[in-house]
């Protein structure tokens, strides 16, 4: 069971390109909303809230948007930069089965939220382990996800009829897929390379780099975490 874990783990994968478009069965879709339900979450607020889109007129006004964004960032880099993210999808926003938009309520158990007095991100911080358990139990489901980031936070709530004061934090594609690829989007498209744990790991202070000897298995040091 241990092992199982972690291939889950290292199996995951932002997905794009793959999804099938194939329905997600009822008892699926149950199971991982509660396995994202099931996160830890500050002062157990589940600040969370799930935003099940279907529809086809909404995604695709969506990815319009999307795409308008990703035209932005790409006239912000530079001539051999902007070649490599050229070859990148960012989105499978219409070719997934499902969108699923993760929602975040700073005012959920306010103003006495135990454990958010110091770091006020501790509830964004809640809603992305949501987002993290949700995509693992996916994964074990043998869906995709695909995170989409190229939004106007704006733009979203309006078109979902979001209420103020709650912030979309994700519109993650889900669904089916053909496949999961070995080796992460980005790193097969040049855009980068991970960096080994060691060079992530500090002793003591910041700064202060020591051996690490992995006692779980991991990826090669050269795949991404995409």
């Amino acid at each position: 069971m241990t092992q199982a874990f972690y291939d889950v783990l290292l199996r995951r994968r932002d997905v794009r390109a793959e999804f099938t478009g194939e329905p997600i069965p009822d008892d699926v879709l149950a199971r991982v909303l509660e396995a994202a339900h099931a996160a830890p979450s500050v002062g157990l607020t589940q600040p969370w809230d799930f935003v099940l889109v279907s529809g086809t007129a909404t995604r695709a006004a969506f990815r319009e948007h999307v795409l308008t964004e990703r035209a932005v960032f790409a006239q912000s880099l530079p001539e051999g930069r902007n070649a490599t993210f050229d070859r990148i999808k960012i989105e499978g926003i219409l070719e997934s089965s499902l969108g699923i938009v993760v929602t975040y309520d700073p005012a959920r158990g306010a103003p006495d939220v135990l454990g958010r007095h110091a770091i006020a991100d501790a509830g964004l911080y809640s809603v992305c382990l949501a987002i993290q358990n949700l995509w693992l139990a996916a994964t074990a489901e043998n869906l995709g996800v695909g995170w989409v980031s190229f939004y106007r936070e704006e733009f979203l709530s309006e078109l979902l009829g979001i209420p103020a004061g709650i912030r979309p934090v994700a519109w993650l594609c889900v669904g089916p897929v053909s496949r999961l690829h070995e080796t992460p989007d980005l790193e097969r498209h040049g855009w980068r390379r991970r960096r080994p744990v060691a060079a992530a790991t500090h002793l003591e202070r910041f700064g202060e780099q020591g051996g690490v000897h992995n006692s779980c298995p991991t990826e090669p040091e050269e795949t991404s975490t995409q």
